[in-house]
C-alpha cells in the first residue's frame, strides 16, 4: 500500500515512523506548507517531497495521511474522498461541528476506508481494559473515571489556534468514554485557569473537570490539567457491578525502593511521545487492516463527530453553566 503524508511535524514524524514499520505500507511522498520540514522528513526516509495536488492526482498512490494543522483536515479528507483514496486522519476532523457532520457524510458514501486518529483506543493497556468489560470479567460497567494531565502547557500561541482544552486536548478522553461507556445523555463541565494566566488571557482553561451522565444512570468524569510536576498522568480507573478495572501509568522504570523511609518508583512516562508511540504504532496496523484486507474502520468519522460533539457540550456548559444534553448540541449542529 502507497502512503503520502500531509505534514511534517511532529506528529508527522511519529506517523512516518508507523507507516515504515507495517511490511505492509510503504511511505513515497510528504506534503508540508513548511518546505524545509518536508524536506528533512524525505531526507530521513528517502521519499519524495510533492505538493497536494500532484499526491491527490496520482492514481498509483492508495491511502494519505493526514497529520497536517487542524484547518485543513476536513477539506483534505473531502479531496481525498474524491480522489478515491483510503485516508486515515488525525483528530479533530474539524473545529466546527457542523463542519465535521458534513465531512462524516462524505466520508460515510466513500468506497474506500476513512479513519481518524484516535491512538488511545489502541494503547494495549486501555484496549485490554475495553476487552476484559466487554467480556463481562466485573460485571456491567457503572463509573468510569478518565484521568489526563499533560507534564506542562503548550505554548499560548498554540492555545489561540488550538480550540481551547475541550476540542484540543479532552477530546482524546471523550473519545475513550465513547469507547468504553457509549455516549451520554447530558455534560456538564467545570474549567479554571490555574496554570498560567496567559491561558485564560487567550479564552481558554487549563484545569478542567467534565461529568458525564448516560440515559440509565451510569456516570463518568474526566479530569485534565495543563501541569503535572511529576510527568504525564494517563489513568482509566472503571467500577462494575463485580469489581474494577485499572490501567495504571507506564514508569520510567520499574525498580521499586522500599526502606525505612518509605516506599518509591519512578516516574510515569514524560510525555505522549514516549507514552503512545507502540499504541501510534498498533493503530497504524489496524487502519492498513482496514485497507488491505477489508476490516472494519475501528475509529470513524461518526467516533469523530461524537467527540467533538461532547467538546461542543463542554464548552457550551462551562459557559453557561448548566448541564447541557447531547441531543440539544446536535441538533443545533
Amino acid at each position: 500500500m502507497k502512503v503520502a503524508l500531509f505534514g511534517a511535524g511532529r506528529i508527522g514524524k511519529v506517523h512516518a515512523a508507523s507507516i515504515k514499520a507495517d511490511p505492509r505500507s510503504d511511505l513515497v511522498a510528504v506534503t508540508d506548507v513548511m518546505a524545509e520540514a518536508a524536506e528533512r522528513l524525505a531526507e530521513v526516509h528517502g521519499i519524495a517531497v510533492r505538493s497536494p495536488e500532484e499526491i491527490l492526482a496520482d492514481p498509483s498512490i492508495d491511502a494519505i495521511l493526514i497529520a497536517s494543522s487542524t484547518n485543513t483536515h476536513a477539506d483534505l479528507i473531502e479531496k481525498g474522498v474524491a480522489a478515491k483514496k483510503a485516508i486515515f486522519c488525525e483528530k479533530p476532523i474539524d473545529l466546527s461541528l457542523e463542519r465535521a457532520l458534513k465531512v462524516r457524510e462524505i466520508a460515510a458514501a466513500s468506497s474506500r476506508p476513512v479513519m481518524i486518529g484516535f491512538n488511545r483506543r489502541f494503547d494495549p493497556n486501555f484496549a485490554g481494559l475495553k476487552a476484559a468489560l466487554d467480556a463481562g470479567e466485573v460485571g456491567t460497567g457503572e463509573m468510569l473515571a478518565v484521568t489526563s494531565y499533560d507534564p506542562a502547557p503548550p505554548p499560548v500561541a498554540y492555545i489561540k489556534v488550538s480550540g481551547g482544552l475541550y476540542r484540543d486536548m479532552m477530546i482524546h478522553d471523550f473519545d475513550m468514554c465513547a469507547f468504553l461507556f457509549g455516549m451520554p445523555k447530558t455534560v456538564m463541565a467545570h474549567g479554571s485557569c490555574l496554570v498560567d494566566p496567559a491561558i485564560g488571557e487567550a479564552g481558554d482553561v487549563d484545569t478542567a473537570v467534565v461529568v458525564l451522565t448516560y440515559a440509565d444512570g451510569r456516570l463518568a468524569t474526566i479530569r485534565n490539567s495543563r501541569r503535572a510536576a511529576f510527568g504525564y498522568d494517563q489513568r482509566v480507573e472503571l467500577l462494575g457491578s463485580d469489581g474494577m478495572l485499572e490501567a495504571r501509568n507506564e514508569i520510567e522504570n520499574t525498580l521499586v525502593k522500599s526502606t525505612a523511609a518509605g516506599v518509591s518508583s519512578a516516574k510515569p512516562l514524560f510525555f505522549f511521545l514516549e507514552r503512545y508511540m507502540r499504541a501510534y504504532q498498533i493503530e497504524w496496523s489496524a487502519f492498513v487492516d482496514a485497507v488491505v484486507d477489508g476490516k472494519p474502520v475501528p475509529a470513524s468519522a461518526e467516533d469523530g463527530v461524537n467527540a467533538l460533539a461532547l467538546a461542543e457540550a463542554a464548552n457550551l456548559s462551562l459557559r453557561e453553566g448548566r448541564p447541557v444534553e447531547l441531543a440539544q448540541v446536535m441538533a443545533e449542529a
